[in-house]
């Protein structure tokens, strides 16, 4: 019985084949870090609703990486509202094919 590795893309949604692969990763980390904020500060789905601007169900939504109703540009203004500035970098790309990333500083 032979092990077939494959490694990896770094973007599991790639690696899945789903469309928008790139656009899916960026919402994740965006989100996991909104999360990860909201839950440090241990903030309250109805408290994180009022910060946000946006009804409970919306919170509970992006508690559950239901990301499909939020664009990259509203999860980089929650991490504006949760004290965070959000910077996009552009440069040359360094490999084959040009990519996205998201990169969370603590």
């Amino acid at each position: 019985m032979a092990n077939d590795i494959t490694e990896g893309t770094g973007n599991v949604f790639a690696d899945l084949g789903l469309p928008d692969a790139a656009d899916r990763q960026t919402k994740t980390r965006l989100a996991m870090q909104v999360n990860a904020l909201l839950k440090a500060r241990r903030i309250k789905q109805t408290d994180a609703a009022a910060i946000l601007h946006v009804p409970q169900s919306k919170v509970s939504a992006l508690a559950n990486y239901r990301l499909d109703q939020f664009s990259v540009e509203k999860l980089m203004s929650f991490l504006n509202l949760l004290d965070c500035d959000v910077e996009i970098v552009i440069r040359p790309r360094r490999e084959a094919v040009g990519h996205t990333s998201v990169l969370a500083l603590s």
